[in-house]
């Protein structure tokens, strides 16, 4: 059990999708940093998400049909057959587009009931208050003065003299 938890970087990935996310999860920390905030914060989130996935397969269901039958052809049977080789693979896609759609929305109408009852807890202030010095302490403020000046004394690092190389 123990091995799995070892075999975990102590360094945090630099490469660029995992340092947007290191900002966006330290940003959300900072900006929402209780209990409260943070059961908001994806309740809307899971919402928003189902929301949208389930807007944009009603389009596509709309355009493309509700992917048990196909959809009737909008130009004549006369059509080049250059036409009628690309249009397979494509429909093809959208239909595989919308029954991962239709996947997704059942996942997040299983979360949304999972959440329904982590939105119902509460906590009393002191709890609050412990939330928020927790979220001070994994996500400080990038913009705080002292942590400007860690910032630049690091970036300054090669440029002292045991790391010139002579």
């Amino acid at each position: 059990m123990n091995e799995r938890r070892d075999a975990v970087p102590e360094e945090p990935c630099q490469c660029p999708d995992c340092q947007r996310f290191y900002r966006e999860h330290d940003r959300l920390i900072r900006e929402n940093p209780s209990l409260r905030q943070q059961q908001e914060l994806n309740w809307a989130a899971l919402q928003s998400f189902r929301t949208l996935a389930g807007r944009v397969l009603e389009e596509l269901q709309k355009q493309h049909g509700d992917g048990d039958t196909p959809p009737t052809p909008a130009a004549p049977e006369a059509a080049s057959a250059d036409a009628s080789a690309d249009a397979p693979p494509e429909n093809e896609a959208i239909q595989q587009a919308m029954a991962d759609l239709e996947n997704i929305n059942a996942h997040l109408f299983s979360i949304e009931a999972l959440m329904e009852r982590i939105f119902d807890v509460r906590v009393p202030e002191p709890v609050e208050q412990t939330f928020r010095e927790v979220a001070g302490e994994l996500a400080p403020d990038p913009l705080n003065a002292d942590r400007l000046r860690l910032n630049r004394l690091l970036h300054q690092t090669p440029d002292l003299p045991d790391h010139r190389g002579g």
